[in-house]
């Protein structure tokens, strides 16, 4: 089993808050590279058509079925990275509740979040890739 440890040190603003970790350490293990998930369902349905917090949870979602066909759980993820679409302040808040619903708030993986002016499909508001290790 991976060990996952968290790292926020007390000289770094406070992340936990934000669903997210400052820093993330693992042992050794075999390495998983997940494409951005977005919020489309396996018919290319998109879930959440100008809702932020439901094309996140959607997206997670996606991840965590991603994250298993590799063989692993949620609790695998080392590093995510957000791409969203013309990100604002209020956003942060919608972002962050669904991190946390998703990863808790005890191990959650470290992140970067992106503004981009768009992404594949123009009704897509969030994507979002990992890194993991197994």
């Amino acid at each position: 089993m991976v060990t996952k440890k968290v790292l926020n040190p007390s000289n770094l603003f406070n992340s936990v808050p934000y669903g997210f970790s400052q820093i993330v350490v693992s042992d050794p293990g075999k390495l998983v590279f997940i494409s951005g998930q977005v919020a489309w369902d396996e018919n290319y349905d998109l879930i959440g058509e100008n809702d932020l917090s439901e094309q996140t949870e959607k997206s997670l979602e996606n991840l965590k079925t991603a994250i298993e066909a590799a063989g692993g759980t949620l609790q695998n993820i080392m590093m995510l990275r957000l791409y969203v679409v013309q990100l604002q302040e209020e956003h942060s808040s919608v972002i962050a509740n669904q991190l946390k619903k998703c990863f808790g708030e005890i191990t959650q993986p470290a992140s970067t979040w992106l503004q981009v002016n768009g992404l594949a499909n123009d009704k897509f508001l969030i994507e979002i890739e990992a890194q993991a290790v197994i």
